[in-house]
């Protein structure tokens, strides 16, 4: 469970258009790191600027609830043709929180990653490791009215990728979150407890705040695991404030 810091009084929820915590910059990365060389070209060259969203940013358009399939959340078997995809199998569960600890109940969250070898099923990842046939590597949830979510699916494997001669990003699985509209998308990654290739990883040494990076990081939880079968790893997402998931859409996270 995550932690939280002295919460102020909670907000009313109906409205809308109510302003939320000011971003803590001091834990996000600084846009341009040149450890991290994809970033000397995506880099902003002028100041940022803040912009308010529109009612109908906020409001709409809204995922239609009844289009999750029933094997959606379940990357073990949403994919399969011909038997199980080969690797750990593994649950992810844990909450989407508020900035003041509160659930948020039936919120649409999107996962995608690369299989056991480390290799995406994409047209443009090159990586030698051989496509699974029965993996996809994508699928989606709703949370519950305790803002809950869960998902089965196989361990990913770390890859190669060309930032230095020898750089290798740690096992992760991509989590995106939807708020109200399709124009409020969060995406982060997250990481598995033990991994030595998380703290060496080009990509998470650009986040300035140790604090931060544990918080995207999901530990053991065996208390949610299924004997003798899938072990389970616990990740809590929350939104804004102090104790917030560090979002890679800086823009329109925190």
């Amino acid at each position: 469970m995550q932690e939280f810091a002295e919460r102020p009084p909670a907000a009313p929820r109906t409205n809308p258009r109510i302003e939320f915590f000011q971003r803590d910059r001091s834990i996000h990365p600084p846009a341009l790191t040149p450890g991290y060389k994809t970033s000397i070209a995506r880099s902003p060259r002028h100041a940022l600027l803040s912009l308010q969203n529109s009612l109908s940013e906020i409001t709409g358009p809204v995922f239609g609830h009844n289009e999750i399939g029933e094997l959606d959340n379940d990357l073990i078997r949403n994919y399969a043709k011909s038997g199980d995809p080969i690797g750990e199998r593994i649950i992810v569960h844990g909450r989407v929180l508020d900035e003041n600890g509160r659930p948020v109940p039936q919120t649409l969250v999107e996962f995608w990653q690369a299989n056991a070898g480390g290799r995406y099923r994409h047209k443009k990842d090159a990586y030698l490791a051989p496509i699974d046939p029965n993996f996809g590597g994508c699928g989606r949830c709703l949370t519950d009215e305790e803002g809950y979510y869960y998902f089965r699916t196989i361990k990913p494997g770390p890859y190669p990728w060309r930032n230095y001669v020898n750089s290798w990003r740690p096992a992760h699985i991509h989590v995106s979150v939807f708020g109200s509209g399709f124009a409020q998308r969060l995406i982060t990654q997250m990481y598995f407890e033990g991994d030595p290739l998380i703290r060496i990883c080009p990509i998470v040494k650009t986040i300035p705040d140790e604090a931060a990076i544990d918080r995207l990081i999901a530990p053991l939880d065996l208390n949610a695991s299924v004997p003798l079968d899938t072990l389970a790893y616990h990740f809590d997402i929350v939104l804004r404030g102090r104790r917030s998931t560090l979002f890679e859409n800086r823009l329109e996270g925190n």
